[in-house]
């Protein structure tokens, strides 16, 4: 995901995205803990993409309310 994809999005759509990133990244951490992880580096890709977006939300919230 990059984050052009993200800056034309809503708020609530990033909040949708953000709340299924994290879903994601709990099963995966759940899958490494059991050992069962097929591709650990898609940690790391989930966690920077909840970074993104959360970056998104910051920028749209600065642009709109201050």
């Amino acid at each position: 995901m990059k984050y052009a994809e993200l800056r034309d999005q809503t708020e609530e759509e990033l909040r949708q995205k953000e709340a299924a990133l994290r879903d994601a990244l709990f099963k995966l951490r759940l899958r490494q803990a059991s050992s069962q992880v097929e591709n650990p580096m898609r940690i790391r890709e989930v966690r920077r993409d909840i970074a993104r977006v959360l970056t998104a939300r910051r920028a749209l919230a600065a642009k709109g309310g201050a």
